[in-house]
């Protein structure tokens, strides 16, 4: 059996940025743990990547908060997380669209990272999608949501959709 585990945005901005909370510094320990455990035979990161142009972006004008802006510090995945062992992925929406370049072979699949409600559930999702038959979960300690509740909303979309929530 070959596991993958995928480390969801924690970039500087969503932990200790424009959009961080204290929720995402807390599970930063808690990830960190985890990778640092190796018990994957592949692990990715993603980075939510946006340009100058964000203002103008669909998101940008739903969330008019600059964040994760390509190059800047706010980009950059958090310097206590260990990625040299690790694929690095650059997303440009909330889910990635091409895990099939990535995670055929691999049977069960661990997500982890910011933000629960958005961008850990999309790509749940869309993995489920490609994948029914595989086991894919999210550890509920190593992830955050923009808040309590909507964190809760989504781990019930994800157990409704049979990811399981470890």
């Amino acid at each position: 059996m070959k596991k993958a585990l995928i480390v969801i945005d924690m970039q500087h901005d969503f932990i200790d940025g424009s959009l961080g909370t204290n929720e995402a510094k807390q599970i930063l320990p808690n990830v960190k743990k985890i990778i640092e455990a190796k018990d994957y035979d592949k692990i990715f990161f993603t980075r939510d990547t946006h340009f100058k142009n964000y203002l103008q972006t669909q998101e940008g004008k739903n969330l008019p908060v600059p964040h994760c802006i390509k190059d800047t510090l706010g980009w950059q995945i958090h310097e206590d997380l260990d990625t040299s062992f690790s694929t690095i992925i650059d997303k440009v929406s909330f889910g990635y669209d091409k895990w099939k370049n990535y995670l055929d072979g691999i049977d069960e699949v661990v997500l982890v990272g910011l933000c629960t409600d958005i961008c850990v559930i999309s790509n749940a999702l869309i993995i489920k999608a490609l994948y029914p038959e595989m086991k894919i979960s999210i550890i509920e300690n190593a992830t955050a949501g923009v808040t309590p509740q909507a964190k809760e909303a989504a781990l019930m979309t994800a157990r409704s959709c049979q990811i399981g929530v470890e």
